[in-house]
């Protein structure tokens, strides 16, 4: 499982024009999940997400976490996460997972975040054509693979 977290002002996914998840302060979460993905895969990043200290504290050091600062998180699943591009131009997609397996695995990774943050997480929808508008804070940007455990 991958995620490209971003520290964000404000982030919103709209589908046919419709917006289905919106925040203020907080994180814009894409997410990109493989068949080898587990929930401890999920549980692990779950956790790493909600106490990462990328928010400034009082001496603009980044010290805080999106839990510490009341924040809110938008989680996109996003299955061009699990690209490779190590033969050829055209990227290769076969590694990330089909709905069967990937919709429950990115409910559960969902339901991880919110019950670590205590608080609803918004979301897009899984699979549709989204359009995702965000105001990067910073900017920050953080890379997480939870086979790549550093």
């Amino acid at each position: 499982m991958r995620l490209v977290i971003q520290r964000v002002k404000r982030a919103s996914v709209a589908v046919e024009g419709k917006i289905t998840g919106e925040i203020e302060e907080g994180l814009l979460v894409l997410v990109g999940i493989e068949d080898s993905d587990t929930e401890d895969d999920s549980q692990w990043l779950a956790g790493k997400l909600v106490n990462l200290r990328i928010f400034d504290d009082e001496n603009g050091v980044m010290n805080r976490s999106v839990a510490d600062v009341n924040g809110n998180i938008l989680i996109v699943s996003q299955f061009t996460l699990m690209a490779s591009t190590k033969k050829g131009n055209r990227p290769s997609y076969i590694r990330a997972s089909k709905h069967d397996f990937a919709i429950p695995m990115y409910e559960q990774f969902c339901r991880n975040v919110s019950s670590l943050l205590g608080k609803a997480v918004q979301t897009g929808i899984f699979g549709a054509d989204m359009q995702v508008e965000l105001l990067n804070n910073g900017p920050v940007t953080i890379f997480i693979d939870s086979h790549l455990r550093e």
